[in-house]
């Protein structure tokens, strides 16, 4: 492993286990080679400013309101949020809030393609299970997406179907807005199906990777089967 990446992994608590078997169904090394031809690679990550996500009164909210349903995209316009249509999709074992027609999930069961591990949701203690943008938010902010057409904006932070994951709290914070050559999944086994999601959104919405994070995805690749 170059040093430069070995270096970002371990400050970034994220070392790679050669000695972790990918989990089964896991993307190939081939696939995600085939998408590492395909992303655009910058030098480093710019910080152009502007980036907002506030949508309260005289902010910028440059990403629309929190899960909108007001979008063009997947399950857009349905009646029910993007947050509990992630929800409904992604958790087993789901209970729906009556009268909300199938829409407000109150339960359920994750298994967490971070951790590995299931967590439990409840609504009543709705943080411990958040919902992550693979390619963060201000990531795409600052790699592009600032001179984007808001309506793009708005399907981007919306995108159930390439860019959001139901995931454990406490993983989402520590993830924060951090890159592949700054973070990867606690489990070693789903390395290969989170690198292969990040570059899927990188491709489809033509937003470049960095150099880190190509060194760090490509190693990826090498241990995926």
């Amino acid at each position: 492993m170059p040093l430069v990446l070995a270096g970002a992994l371990a400050l970034a608590g994220c070392a790679l286990d050669v000695g972790t078997a990918p989990a089964p169904g896991s993307p190939t090394g081939v696939q995600l080679d085939d998408l590492l031809s395909r992303v655009r690679v910058v030098a480093a990550r710019p910080h152009p400013g502007g980036y907002e996500r506030d949508c309260s009164d005289g902010r910028a909210c440059v990403f629309g309101p929190a899960w909108t349903d007001d979008h063009d995209g997947p399950a857009g316009h349905d009646g029910c949020d993007t947050r509990n249509n992630v929800l409904a999709a992604q958790l087993t074992a789901v209970a729906f809030r009556a009268g909300t027609r199938d829409c407000v999930v109150v339960s359920g069961n994750l298994d967490d393609p971070y951790t590995g591990q299931r967590v439990g949701f409840s609504k009543s203690e709705a943080r411990a299970v958040q919902i992550d943008h693979v390619y963060p938010l201000a990531a795409a902010w600052d790699m592009g997406a600032a001179r984007w057409r808001p309506e793009r904006r708005v399907l981007f932070a919306n995108d159930v179907e390439n860019n959001l994951l139901a995931t454990d709290g406490e993983t989402n914070q520590a993830k924060g807005d951090s890159t592949p050559a700054e973070w990867l999944p606690p489990a070693a086994a789903n390395h290969c199906f989170y690198a292969a999601k990040y570059l899927t959104v990188a491709v489809y919405y033509d937003l470049p990777v960095t150099v880190a994070d190509e060194m760090a995805l490509r190693e990826v690749a090498r241990g995926c089967p």
